[in-house]
């Protein structure tokens, strides 16, 4: 039988303290905002592709599409039958009247949700996402070393996955008003480090929220097989296994 949630009733068995926020905040360098219609599977070579990684050990997926990098959609309802994840995504309204308006930027962004409760993130997961009037198929590998269980409380440990073969999504946990800022990055064979902007005066909201954050490495430079990211920076310290999708 099918299992049906919202990620805001699932994110809050995870954590009762996890705040999830979302804006529309053009970035430095950034050019003229636009409005930012969902994008269709005839824009562009790269707007249609979706791909996806498993997060939190097995507790969690993030889905990374193409548009907008100030304007990130949100995972609405997801449903599992088995092994198959069945999520839509869907753009913020505007608030308070506004006209809601993006940078015209194009980048890959990362959606967070959480895997309903039965399915197992040790084997083969099927993620079936709609996004306006793309839809897509991603297939992600289970891990047998995954600790966690889908509808469990998070231990808030950072975590990533690969999307490519150069590209991984990072998740970590802090102020949702303070996401992390990447700084620099290098690697080369397995290993890497990202450093992240380290602000003592940035003013931050008072939760604890899951932020995701995309690392891309130059062509060639990495191989993604058990690969071991270093954070340093910004209050993130320590290393990270990051899992291959």
């Amino acid at each position: 039988m099918a299992t049906r949630t919202r990620l805001a009733a699932v994110l809050s068995s995870l954590a009762a303290v996890v705040l999830l926020s979302a804006g529309c905040t053009a970035t430095p360098g950034a050019v003229t905002p636009t409005n930012s219609p969902v994008p269709s599977a005839t824009t562009g070579d790269d707007a249609g592709d979706i791909e996806g990684v498993l997060l939190d050990e097995g507790r969690m997926f993030a889905v990374v599409t193409w548009g907008s990098s100030s304007c990130i959609p949100q995972v609405d309802e997801v449903s599992a039958d088995g092994q198959t994840v069945t999520l839509n995504l869907v753009d913020l309204d505007a608030e308070d009247g506004k006209e809601k308006v993006c940078t015209a930027d194009f980048a890959p962004r990362a959606s967070i949700g959480a895997l309903p409760e039965g399915v197992d993130p040790t084997a083969e997961i099927t993620l079936q996402v709609t996004y306006g009037d793309i839809v897509d198929d991603v297939e992600l590998d289970g891990d047998p070393a995954f600790t966690g269980k889908p509808g469990t409380s998070t231990e808030y440990q950072p975590s990533a996955g690969w999307f490519d073969d150069e590209s991984l999504v990072l998740l970590t946990w802090g102020s949702s008003g303070c996401p992390p800022v990447v700084e620099s990055v290098e690697g080369a064979g397995n290993a890497g480090t990202v450093t992240f902007v380290t602000d003592a005066d940035q003013m931050c909201t008072m939760d604890m929220a899951p932020r995701l954050t995309i690392i891309a490495f130059p062509d060639d430079d990495v191989d993604d097989d058990d690969f071991t990211l270093t954070l340093a920076g910004g209050g993130l310290e320590g290393a990270v296994k990051v899992h291959s999708s």
